[in-house]
């Protein structure tokens, strides 16, 4: 059941878990690269997003490169890509880290973008949801790999509202680009 964060205009709150990295010897975590893999799935990322409908007004994207990379080749996908804030606090981030810096969106913002990574996404999503279509809560529980995609609802007057408990998580999807041959 929902808990009701109280009237107010829908807002929705897309978390991209980043593409699949790679682990170059000699690298630190905040500077490794995506993989082959990953950079043919963050594009494929930024499709599914377009062919959802679910746009962002504002992107908030971690400072580690994977992720960086992950929205740059997402947002290429648009003809117009929103603004983005990097902040480093969303790399190595727990849910009450995430939640801090989701509250601090302004209030025109209706569609949020966070790019980051995991476990704190998968935890995060799971904090906000109170409710789900079709399995998706099932879904996210299973595994929220890299390059998933979840699609939470909510009202709000403030992002500062947002509260456990009080999203709708309408879809959870995995961003796969075809391997060329």
């Amino acid at each position: 059941m929902i808990a009701r964060a109280g009237a107010g205009p829908l807002r929705e709150l897309v978390v991209l878990r980043h593409a699949k990295s790679a682990w170059p010897i000699g690298v630190p975590d905040h500077e490794r690269p995506l993989a082959p893999r990953g950079r043919r799935d963050a594009p494929a990322a930024g499709r599914a997003l377009a062919d959802a409908d679910w746009l962002p007004d504002l992107a908030l994207c971690s400072t580690a490169v994977r992720a960086r990379r992950t929205w740059e080749l997402a947002s290429a996908q648009w003809g117009t890509p929103p603004p983005v804030r990097h902040d480093r606090r969303l790399y190595a981030a727990g849910v009450p880290e995430l939640l801090d810096v989701v509250r601090e969106v302004p209030d025109q913002v209706r569609t949020l973008l966070l790019v980051g990574h995991n476990p704190a996404l998968e935890e995060l999503v799971l904090d906000l949801a109170g409710d789900a279509l079709d399995g998706a809560l099932d879904d996210v529980r299973a595994k929220f790999p890299t390059s998933a995609i979840a699609f939470l609802s909510w009202h709000g007057e403030t992002w500062a509202s947002l509260a456990p408990g009080t999203a709708l998580l309408t879809d959870m999807i995995v961003a796969r680009g075809k391997k060329e041959v």
